[in-house]
């Protein structure tokens, strides 16, 4: 073989042969370089580059060579692989578990309670607080698009009454639709195995007074015996009367000071002024209340006031509930079970 075929045969393998020591010497720090220090927690947050999440890995020093781990992902594509979220980066991880991790690993959830009886409002509240969601007033938003609501198979204007109240562990900054679904998902699948076939009116009205009955007392005992109150005005043709359907009618414009003008107000929540249910839930029901609209208990009650202390006093006659109210009711900012026609005399 002459030199001139040496040469060819130089130029011909040279770039290849370069290109593997650039592979080898990728596949080594990949494989073999461990991060060393202790395990920690590294946020991908949302809309971030490829390039910025590379250069703070970096700098903590998760990986060895930020110019390496820009080719390995260049090759494999996997530079629009990486999730947003927080991430547990283990001792002892190599570059192919950082990759691994952030584009595979489960994120890091945050846990968050929403309680029995809150409403949307209260519940963005809580997930923006939780950093759950970015932004409360887009969940509000949402909760409240009556297209959106619909297309969750919700029969309703707003999705009030079907966000599940639970433990949930969600991840942080989550898009708000996202969030909302998870909730109503878990609301059909715990109301899944419920009959509502012998309720005497609609599911969605059941859900409507059982977020009443959530709102009208802490005692669980309690819970059928309230349902069985609205239940008996309701054949009767009574009006329901109920303070907290007023109180969500106005809420967004609420200071917490329930006033005779409030119940006078004509809202499609406000049940002193219109007969019937409201036109939707005012909150969030859980199992218990769903099950106490549909297994009422079976009494005469008419009437129920607070005895200040989470429990009520019911009556069947006015007359005995207008003595009830005059023993416990002894200031203007505790009204629960009250009358309209109790509340003239106020200011």
């Amino acid at each position: 073989m002459n030199k001139k075929h040496l040469i060819f045969i130089f130029l011909v393998l040279a770039p290849g042969l370069a290109f593997l020591a650039v592979g080898v010497r990728i596949y080594d720090q990949i494989n073999w370089w461990r991060y060393d220090g202790p395990s920690t927690v590294f946020e991908v947050k949302p809309g971030e580059s490829f390039s910025s999440v590379n250069y703070r890995l970096k700098k903590q020093e998760l990986i060895s060579s930020s110019k390496i781990f820009y080719r390995y992902a260049k090759i494999n594509d996997l530079m629009t692989k990486i999730k947003a979220g927080k991430f547990e980066i283990a001792k002892d991880s190599n570059m192919l578990d950082v990759f691994e991790t952030l584009i595979n690993g489960k994120a890091i959830a945050a846990e968050v309670t929403v309680p029995e009886g809150k409403n949307l409002f209260e519940i963005a509240e809580i997930l923006e607080q939780n950093k759950v969601i970015k932004n409360a007033k887009e969940f509000i938003r949402l909760s409240k698009d009556q297209e959106f609501v619909q297309s969750l198979g919700i029969p309703a204007n707003r999705i009030e009454g079907y966000l599940y109240p639970d433990t949930y562990h969600f991840n942080e900054a989550m898009p708000e639709k996202q969030v909302i679904k998870t909730m109503v998902d878990l609301f059909k699948k715990r109301t899944s195995d419920l009959d509502f076939s012998n309720a005497p009116f609609s599911k969605h009205k059941v859900i409507i007074l059982a977020s009443m009955v959530e709102k009208e007392t802490g005692a669980s005992f309690e819970r059928p015996v309230i349902a069985g109150v609205f239940h008996n005005r309701l054949k009767k043709r009574m009006r329901l009367q109920s303070d907290p359907t007023t109180i969500y009618g106005i809420y967004e414009n609420f200071n917490g000071n329930l006033r005779k003008k409030h119940l006078l107000e004509k809202t499609p929540y406000n049940t002193y002024k219109i007969p019937g249910l409201p036109i939707g839930p005012i909150s969030n029901p859980g199992l218990e209340s769903i099950k106490a609209v549909l297994n009422p208990q079976k009494h005469e009650y008419l009437y129920f006031v607070s005895k200040n202390d989470g429990t009520h006093i019911f009556s069947k006659s006015y007359k005995d509930h207008v003595n009830a109210v005059n023993k416990w009711q002894k200031t203007q900012s505790n009204r629960k079970g009250r009358s309209w026609r109790d509340l003239n005399k106020d200011q």
